[in-house]
């Protein structure tokens, strides 16, 4: 069985996209061929589209996906376009297709439309001296207000899953990986915790938190030291993992 939703403005390139989708495997032009998930780019009358394909699910959660739980790439969809009504910036959502068996899900895919960007997020990160780099943590801060003021609880809020475009004197911020959100009311805590994947050096800190204490009408210090214990905590956490799995490898 297969499950075709797409989007109202591309129903009439239905053929065109199942076409992409059933030639998946031998078509397409790699965009980042990952462990888990792949993703491809094809050419839709002009429009240049995305294609992810995400890894077949194991047994169990091939069953959750199928009965329980919607799959990622449905989440992705929909995910998308309600980020869209609250004016927060995604690759336009096209379209999801589920294949499924008897059993469960077996392949899936979420299309959107391509984005020409200019860097991610983690250029910021690798280079301190990046241009605008002070204006652009201060106008990403107040991209994160924006997400925490509509509910949205980006639990993939890492470096590579923001695409930064240069407009003039000012940028704009795109999120991608969209499958793991919650929407949901958040405190200052868990607002500042969202931010923790970002792996922001103390200057980084220094710069969204008084933005974002700005725009929350909090004094900085309440901004910054719960954005600093829950990036430190974090940063330790990887690092002690990165730490044990070392020391086992030199072991084996």
């Amino acid at each position: 069985m297969q499950i075709v939703h797409i989007h109202a403005k591309y129903q009439d390139k239905r053929d065109e996209l199942l076409a992409f989708i059933n030639a998946f495997e031998t078509n397409g032009e790699y965009v980042t061929k990952g462990e888990r998930n792949v993703i491809k780019s094809f050419n839709l009358q002009g429009e240049k589209i995305n294609v992810k394909s995400f890894r077949v699910p194991k047994v169990f959660n091939s069953f959750v996906y199928k009965f329980i739980r919607p799959s990622k790439a449905k989440r992705s969809f929909e995910y998308a376009e309600k980020l869209l009504l609250n004016a927060i910036k995604t690759p336009f959502p096209i379209a999801y297709v589920e294949n499924y068996s008897a059993f469960g899900l077996k392949e899936s895919y979420y299309v959107s439309l391509h984005i020409n960007y200019d860097f991610d997020f983690r250029a910021l990160i690798h280079d301190p001296l990046f241009k605008d780099r002070r204006i652009i943590l201060e106008q990403f801060a107040e991209f994160c207000f924006q997400l925490h003021e509509n509910n949205v609880n980006f639990l993939d809020h890492s470096p590579g899953n923001t695409l930064v475009v240069k407009r003039d004197n000012n940028y704009d911020f795109y999120l991608i990986d969209l499958n793991r959100m919650k929407f949901e009311s958040m405190n200052l805590d868990k607002r500042m915790e969202n931010l923790k994947r970002l792996w922001l050096s103390k200057q980084m800190v220094h710069i969204i938190s008084k933005r974002y204490s700005e725009l929350a009408n909090k004094q900085l210090y309440e901004v910054q030291d719960v954005l600093l214990k829950h990036s430190t905590k974090f940063k330790r956490k990887i690092n002690r993992k990165k730490y044990l799995k070392k020391k086992y490898l030199k072991k084996k």
